[in-house]
């Protein structure tokens, strides 16, 4: 059986293309103007995996041959078996990531799918204050922000979903150029609902940036 290899955020990429490819089906009409389409979407998502082996784009390549609406379920349906979870974390872990917070609020770890995890996200509304776990390069990192409600949507940083957002507010670990005794914030809008913003991400370049540039010590 061919190992998982396919990560949330390629998940959520693999059925926009799907999607794209679906539509396409429905709405256009010229059978070579169609056939880009779908060698399009199948070449964007190769480019994911630059070390695909012979199984693993076997998974991958029946988009090419997809019609139906029953045939697009399908194949999302055995792409998705091939997803990796978000590894294992106790609250223990979580706890270590966050030394200095002796009242730190632990997410519902039993409630989540890890399955559709690309970081752990959760909110502590009492005291305004959002938490960000990612695994990176086999090690865990966390990242806690103070968060600030916004009354409309906007296009979130990680995920780029039109959707509720806060702007979230990070201490980084290097100090302002303007001086030694001040540190840098870092901030941006992200999504309120971690949950969506899971469900949306196809690219996690912003979200390692975001935690590369509040963990970054110069």
């Amino acid at each position: 059986m061919t190992e998982r290899f396919i990560r949330n955020h390629q998940f959520n990429f693999i059925k926009k293309q799907s999607d794209h490819v679906q539509r396409a089906h429905h709405t256009v009409s010229d059978p070579k103007v169609l056939q880009a389409v779908i060698f399009q979407s199948e070449a964007k998502i190769m480019e994911l995996f630059p070390e695909l082996n012979e199984d693993q784009r076997k998974v991958l390549e029946p988009i090419t041959t997809c019609k139906s609406a029953q045939d697009f379920s399908d194949y999302l349906q055995k792409v998705c078996e091939h997803t990796i979870d978000f590894p294992a974390i106790s609250e223990a872990q979580i706890k270590r990531l966050f030394p200095k917070n002796k009242k730190l609020k632990l997410p519902n770890l039993s409630a989540m799918d890890v399955s559709k995890l690309t970081y752990l996200g959760w909110l502590d509304i009492a005291t305004n204050k959002i938490y960000y776990v990612y695994q990176d390069q086999g090690k865990f990192v966390g990242v806690e922000g103070k968060f600030t409600p916004g009354s409309k949507k906007n296009l979130c940083s990680f995920c780029h979903g039109y959707e509720e957002v806060a702007l979230v507010s990070a201490i980084s670990k290097a100090k302002s150029s303007i001086s030694p005794d001040y540190y840098k914030a870092v901030g941006n809008y992200m999504c309120v609902d971690t949950h969506q913003c899971n469900k949306q991400i196809t690219d996690v370049s912003n979200l390692e940036g975001f935690i590369a540039r509040v963990l970054a010590k110069e």
